[in-house]
């Protein structure tokens, strides 16, 4: 039987950008249940992002950095004759999402000393530029796949 998810269905768009993936980065952002916190926090961020970057509109800017750390293939491990083998293997959409999500998000709590807003505005800027600590592990991710494609052909 498939697995049941009852949250895309009831996952609503943000209030202030009216955005599925804004709202989903501000549930993965949440801490202790405080959505209101959450928010503030990710506005906080894109305002930011507008006054570094008043050329570029930070929603496109937010959603084009959670592109580019998208990762196209990962490494799991598979149990083949009692040798264990990093496997590499296309990820789906909706993992590439959370993904792209939770890197973004270690590497903005990794950083200390500042300002949450602070950090995740930086972030941000950084992926969309194709820098930083998010686009970093994608880039390692996929260097891992490329170093095991001889083991491929163990894919399920």
């Amino acid at each position: 039987m498939g697995r049941i998810t009852a949250s895309r269905e009831t996952l609503k768009p943000d209030p202030k950008y009216n955005s599925l993936l804004a709202s989903k980065f501000i549930n993965c952002l949440m801490h202790n249940g405080k959505k209101t916190r959450a928010q503030a926090v990710f506005y906080a961020a894109l305002e930011r992002v507008r006054q570094k970057k008043p050329d570029v509109d930070p929603l496109e800017l937010f959603t084009q950095a959670v592109e580019n750390v998208k990762p196209e293939v990962e490494v799991r491990s598979r149990r083949v004759g009692g040798a264990a083998y990093q496997v590499p293997m296309q990820v789906n959409r909706t993992r590439q999402q959370s993904l792209a999500i939770r890197w973004i998000l270690q590497a903005v709590r990794e950083k200390k000393g500042r300002a949450t807003e602070e950090k995740l505005a930086d972030e941000l800027i950084a992926a969309y530029n194709k820098e930083g600590a998010a686009y970093t592990k994608r880039e390692n991710v996929h260097r891992m796949a490329e170093a095991n494609k001889a083991f491929a052909h163990f894919a399920w």
